[in-house]
């Protein structure tokens, strides 16, 4: 089957020799310099021909492996009706990430920044019996969230391409066959990519559910970080890591001793001034949960991940207190918070278990206690592994030290169980001719970010570097220049498309071979086939875009190397 030719003289093509002044990431750099996207507004970007055709080659793979596990395409609208997410909740959990709009007639409609709402609607509608079950239904789509700091540039914009799917079974055991099947379905995609990747271990938080799962692409660039074990091979994301409630020996501890601490607000004034390490100091931070003043306690060493914090709470809303917060809590003494009589809902981290002592606010102005000790002077009503992780922080597999590294996430997979059947009463007849409660799975690629996160991974110095399976062309023919060389270049762009390779041939007349050849190293395809001074010889060079190796070749030689 024939193969499309694109010859550079007909391409809206323009590279760029310098980087763009906003952009940070590599991603970013390289594919608005080699010509694949354009900046439209903040966090918004049209897909130029090279780029549209790398993202439907990621789209392609997607399919085909979603297809492979007896999935069916759909497509979801993007304009959403409210109703649907106020259903769920979610219209005000979004907050300031949804987009919202009225029609002309005071309506209210959404933007779509994911689907349970509506594929649950859609099987509820077309699916009444558990012989229709089970059913796993995907879309490749734009989705819209109004990021704050949309960067990166394709990386994290406000709209972008997803391949989300949904499965529905009539049970647990049948749910747990539908996640493994995606996941394996994941493996192969990525595989297929070309992607280097971990599967770690991940927190549901707003999306609901039990297992949960990221794949991530570990890069510089990435804005997630996870943890991994050297000796195990455990990995999670940060926000999944657990710490064992481990009780401290048994031992006698004297009675609470309160000290005069004036001037230390904060854990670093109050360790100078009493001469104790950090971490043998409580900090107590304030949030709100939904607007309720909640403490949360971790050793004074350490920091509070909010995004964990929130990730476990969800999907309530938490935020700091302010200032204002303290005007009517004379109780809530602001720098010298204990959690001894404190009369709030305390969360505490596993590190602060059961018969450990501290330092902590005394709850009176210019005050600290000592001795005060856990589950004899206060009490946790929550543990949450709530403190951000830190490289050297014991694996909860094994108990050697966790290393950190950062990532792209790529992918995420929930079993999120019947929230959203609950919500919208999601029934089919059982075998028994009863009612059965629907139980679903959610599970979401990030497209357009698996192209930013290969060009992150496989990017060298001189540009992009694309696997060939997702690149635009399998091969780059650059004509030197001179008209013979364009003629034999075109001649073998020809022979090699009708042999069914897909080609990408600079026949660009005046302009410079050394520009040229830069601009094939720019642009990335994993094989450049050079027509320069052997072209009267009958001889090219193939050079490999990765590996840079270079050799000569009778150009039937050349042509066999591809078609065969």
């Amino acid at each position: 089957m024939a193969a499309r030719v694109q010859r550079l003289s007909r391409s809206m093509l323009k590279t760029l020799r310098d980087d763009p002044a906003d952009a940070e990431t590599l991603s970013h750099k390289l594919l608005v310099r080699a010509g694949y996207v354009r900046r439209t507004a903040a966090g918004v970007w049209t897909w130029l021909p090279l780029g549209k055709q790398v993202l439907e080659n990621v789209s392609r793979i997607v399919r085909e492996e979603m297809d492979a596990i007896g999935a069916q395409e759909v497509l979801l609208p993007a304009l959403l009706p409210r109703e649907p997410y106020d259903a769920s909740g979610r219209y005000e959990e979004y907050g300031d990430l949804l987009f919202r709009l009225k029609d002309r007639k005071g309506a209210d409609y959404l933007l779509g920044p994911t689907h349970e709402e509506i594929f649950t609607q859609v099987v509820k509608d077309q699916c009444t019996s558990y012989k229709d079950l089970p059913v796993i239904l995907y879309q490749i789509q734009t989705k819209y969230r109004d990021e704050a700091r949309p960067r990166s540039g394709i990386l994290r914009g406000r709209e972008f391409q997803m391949k989300d799917s949904y499965s529905f079974d009539v049970s647990d055991e049948a749910l747990a066959e539908s996640y493994a099947l995606h996941r394996e379905a994941y493996i192969r995609i990525f595989s297929r990519l070309g992607l280097d990747y971990r599967i770690v271990s991940a927190v549901s938080g707003a999306m609901g559910g039990s297992a949960s799962e990221e794949f991530l692409a570990p890069a510089e660039a990435g804005e997630d970080t996870f943890a991994d074990c050297p000796a195990c091979g455990f990995a999670a994301n940060t926000e999944a890591v657990t710490t064992a409630l481990t009780p401290a020996p048994a031992a006698e501890h004297p009675p609470i001793e309160e000290l005069d601490t004036p001037d230390t607000p904060t854990i670093e004034t109050l360790a100078e001034h009493l001469g104790v390490p950090a971490s043998a100091t409580l900090k107590n931070l304030l949030v709100k949960v939904d607007g309720e003043i909640t403490a949360v306690g971790v050793p004074g060493h350490r920091e509070v991940d909010l995004g964990k914090l929130a990730e476990h709470l969800a999907p309530a809303t938490v935020e700091l207190v302010t200032a204002e917060d303290f005007t009517d809590r004379p109780d809530l003494v602001r720098g010298y918070v204990g959690p001894q009589n404190l009369g709030i809902r305390y969360l505490a981290d596993p590190r602060v278990a059961p018969g450990t002592s501290w330092v902590t606010g005394a709850n009176k102005p210019d005050t600290h206690a000592r001795n005060v000790v856990c589950g004899r002077d206060f009490e946790v009503d929550d543990y949450l592994d709530v403190v951000v992780v830190e490289p050297g922080d014991p694996c909860p597999s094994c108990g050697a030290g966790l290393r950190l590294d950062r990532a792209i996430e790529i992918g995420h997979i929930f079993q999120l169980g019947r929230k959203y059947a609950d919500t919208f009463q999601l029934d089919v007849l059982g075998q028994n001719g009863k009612p059965v409660r629907v139980t679903m799975g959610s599970y979401g690629i990030g497209v357009s970010r698996a192209v930013a996160a290969l060009a992150e991974q496989t990017a060298d110095q001189q540009g992009l570097c694309w696997p060939r399976g997702i690149a635009p062309a399998d091969v780059h023919i650059v004509a030197a220049g001179k008209a013979m060389q364009t003629e034999l270049a075109l001649d073998l762009a020809d022979k090699l498309g009708a042999a069914g390779v897909r080609v990408l041939v600079d026949d660009r007349p005046g302009v410079s071979p050394g520009v040229k050849f830069t601009d094939a190293e720019l642009i990335g395809i994993p094989q450049i086939l050079i027509v320069g001074r052997g072209a009267p010889q009958g001889v090219v060079e193939l050079k490999d875009r990765r590996s840079g190796e270079r050799e000569e070749l009778p150009v039937a030689e050349a042509l066999a190397r591809f078609t065969d």
